[in-house]
């Protein structure tokens, strides 16, 4: 499989699917402007092929005398367009069999459907963007939350290019202290130009990495299983959370037989919240089933909520084997107790009654899963970035361990992978594909 050639003029609807207010298709390359001459009038009769960048007219696409709807033109000229390319994009009703009859219209007059992310890609082959920016607009299009918004948005401000702009400067210093001492192999190369710049710049790579997991939990969003026994109020809680009731709630026993999975924005992250069958010896054979497959939720959760009923004998609950970084222990309904001093300290207390400790387990909730990095400029968000950059640290962190000649070959070797990362050096055909098929075609 090989690249979409780039000397064609492609087309696409670029709005999602469904019915809407207004869709738009896409035109990009030398022949959009012929291709929307031939399928757009204007209603003051001006030349679709002579209009200049920026404009904007009323008119309606037609299939030779039939009217298919009535829309608005606009008109990019390269190289100052998306692409770089002239663009034409179309905007019609929302329906989607107009916005179909318009894209073959495109295509029946010399335009080729654009594959998924084409035009990002051409803005990327072009020079416009970075791999990195390409990347973003693709976290933009998909951010669930306000902070995967705000990331992707400073990835796009060439953010993260200007950090490994910084890592690459400083690795290429101390490759070419390395090189200036090849003719005087005697004097060696000063701690200051070696080892000081390579520690401070894995200490750069450090800090990027520490975010790996805030950026793509901020991404794709966490998963949140709440388990414990029945009646604890697990259902409750998952209500709570959300606002209003999603998941039924009983006093009887078994209630939630299968799991319930409900999207949420917690303090502006977003999670998948899984609502569990109660944990519990049973001879239901349904009910069974949901036991284990809320045990097995737990065990796969980025976050677990372990609920019990702070009113009930805690000696039932053992919470000495659960992970402290991967786990809350949460006692509810403590409206019923009048002392709470009994509880332990690192137990959440809340009722979901009351609604009293709720905004606390948000906050909380929050940093076990993202930390403490609100001051914190960029997050990484995609493996590949974060591999990497692993990658980059093991060669600086082997540089440091043998002699200054076999330094710069692992140097080099950093070089390169951090030009992969921005696009820089020249990146295979199979990566390029790879990145590019995540985006809807369109874009």
């Amino acid at each position: 499989m090989s690249l979409p050639p780039t000397n064609d003029t492609i087309s696409a609807i670029a709005t999602a699917s469904g019915i809407a207010a207004v869709g738009i298709i896409r035109i990009s390359g030398n022949q959009s402007f012929e291709i929307a001459a031939k399928i757009f009038k204007s209603k003051k009769n001006k030349d679709i092929s002579k209009l200049k960048a920026g404009q904007a007219i009323y008119g309606q696409v037609v299939d030779a005398d039939e009217l298919i709807d009535e829309a608005i033109l606009l008109s990019f000229r390269a190289p100052n367009s998306y692409t770089t390319e002239d663009i034409i994009e179309i905007q019609t009703h929302g329906g989607p069999a107009i916005l179909k009859k318009v894209l073959e219209l495109t295509i029946s007059h010399g335009a080729r459907l654009a594959q998924a992310g084409e035009f990002t890609l051409r803005a990327f082959l072009n020079d416009r963007i970075d791999l990195l920016q390409a990347e973003s607009i693709l976290n933009l299009v998909n951010a669930q939350s306000d902070s995967a918004r705000r990331n992707a948005a400073m990835g796009l401000n060439k953010d993260l290019s200007k950090k490994l702009d910084l890592i690459q400067s400083q690795i290429t210093q101390v490759y070419a202290s390395i090189q200036a001492v090849f003719d005087y192999p005697e004097e060696g190369v000063p701690d200051a130009e070696f080892r000081e710049p390579l520690l401070s710049t894995i200490e750069i790579i450090d800090n990027l990495l520490k975010t790996a997991k805030a950026g793509k939990i901020s991404q794709r969003g966490a998963k949140l299983a709440i388990v414990g026994k029945p009646n604890v109020g697990k259902s409750s809680l998952l209500n709570a959370l959300l606002g209003f009731e999603r998941s039924i709630v009983s006093n009887i026993p078994g209630t939630t037989r299968d799991y319930l999975e409900v999207m949420l924005d917690i303090n502006g992250v977003p999670v998948l919240a899984i609502d569990t069958a109660g944990i519990r010896e049973t001879q239901d054979i349904i009910e069974e089933q949901g036991v284990v497959a809320a045990l097995d939720i737990a065990k796969n959760a980025d976050l677990v909520l372990y609920l019990f009923d702070a009113s009930q004998d805690l000696a039932d609950f053992d919470y000495d084997g659960l992970e402290p970084n991967r786990s809350i222990i949460i006692a509810n309904k403590i409206d019923l107790l009048d002392n709470t001093a009994k509880l332990d300290s690192k137990i959440q207390r809340i009722s979901v009654t009351n609604n009293q400790g709720l905004e606390d387990l948000k906050d909380l909730i929050k940093e076990k899963l993202i930390g403490d990095l609100s001051s914190t400029e960029f997050w990484i968000s995609t493996e590949r970035h974060e591999e990497a950059l692993k990658q980059v640290k093991v060669h600086l962190e082997q540089a440091l361990r043998v002699s200054e000649d076999l330094a710069s070959i692992d140097l080099e070797l950093a070089l390169k992978t951090l030009a992969e990362m921005t696009g820089r050096h020249e990146i295979s055909e199979e990566a390029l594909e790879y990145i590019f098929a995540n985006f809807c075609v369109g874009k």
